[in-house]
């Protein structure tokens, strides 16, 4: 008997689902310059926003930081004209953002963004929001896994100081939209099985992710050649393991000096890719999916309220760091 081989019912055995089809698309950006303007930002995210629509399209996804350059590179106190601040969205909509939504809510579409918050009381986040199609928002998430570091290193070629200038988010929720369970996670987020995991155990059945990827990374450059193939590898593993679809959703090219990953796409929950973005730059991507195709995986092989085992996953939740088993002088034997 194989692991396939279980008891679990067979889908077949049951009325099939009513289908959910929904069309979405990657909305990926090229680079970012330092000084480009909001404006100007939210022109290119319209243009995508209008190819999408005349496509038919209901759900558009924009990358992490979608907003502005990906200004952790820079340590703000080596930078006198950085005006840091200038970087974050103090409202949203906003002045200049306000375009986006109005005009996705006169094509009916819905999008998910990428930004640096700023709150009302000073504190900061690394954002995304979810809005729905008559351009109100449906949920906001702040990015739970910071990747970088706090200080100044002046060994790195560039800085990534996302844990200078945001503060950790603490949650994975789902909402109810585009007649599924939607839920949201950012870059390092996508790395980690638990972020598909807390999600799914939420319902979801779409995750929507949007990254800034280095094509450098400073700490062990030997994995430079691989950042395509873990970026894929990760979201296609979490979409499988938790019978959803994930739109992964990339700010790329060469921006401020700085190389980064594109291959923007959308994975099924069998794990494969239906649709990715083949240049560096401004493009969509476009899928028609079916949510209800989900069940066939959440009711099979990973019906989580059959299968899982959380009495014996204890440490997951209370343990960082690994502990590995006492060491032993082998070479011992009583008697």
């Amino acid at each position: 008997m194989t692991d396939l081989d279980h008891d679990a019912p067979a889908l077949g055995s049951h009325k099939a689902a009513p289908s959910r089809a929904l069309k979405v698309a990657a909305g990926q950006l090229g680079p970012i310059a330092r000084h480009e303007p909001r404006s100007s930002v939210v022109a290119r995210l319209v243009a995508l926003l209008e190819e999408a629509a005349a496509d038919g399209v209901e759900l558009i996804v924009y990358p992490e930081l979608a907003l502005t350059t990906f200004f952790p590179r820079w340590y703000v106190e080596n930078e006198p004209d950085l005006d840091l601040d200038s970087f974050y969205e103090t409202e949203m909509p906003g002045p200049d953002t306000s375009r986006l939504f109005d005009r996705a809510k006169e094509l009916g579409v819905g999008f998910s963004l990428g930004y640096a918050e700023m709150t009302p009381d000073g504190h900061r986040y690394n954002t995304q929001i979810l809005v729905d199609r008559d351009g109100s928002t449906v949920g906001k998430y702040r990015k739970v896994h910071l990747p970088g570091h706090r200080e100044y290193e002046p060994w790195r070629e560039f800085q990534h100081l996302e844990r200078r200038y945001f503060e950790l988010g603490d949650s994975f929720d789902a909402w109810r939209a585009f007649n599924g369970v939607v839920g949201m996670a950012t870059c390092n987020d996508r790395r980690w099985p638990e972020t598909y995991r807390s999600l799914a155990l939420a319902g979801a059945e779409l995750i929507l992710i949007g990254y800034n990827t280095p094509l450098h990374y400073a700490p062990d450059p030997s994995q430079n050649r691989l950042q395509g193939f873990h970026n894929h590898l990760v979201m296609q593993a979490g979409a499988y393991q938790n019978g959803c679809y994930v739109v992964g959703v990339a700010k790329g090219g060469l921006e401020e000096g700085v190389d980064s990953l594109a291959e923007s796409c959308i994975i099924s929950p069998t794990g494969e890719i239906l649709a990715e973005c083949v240049t560096d730059g401004d493009e969509i991507a476009t899928a028609d999916i079916d949510l209800a195709i989900c069940a066939k995986f959440t009711q099979t092989l990973f019906q989580f309220e059959r299968y899982r085992r959380p009495e014996v996953y204890g440490t997951h939740v209370t343990q960082k760091g690994p502990i590995p088993p006492p060491t032993t002088n082998k070479g011992h034997q009583d008697g």
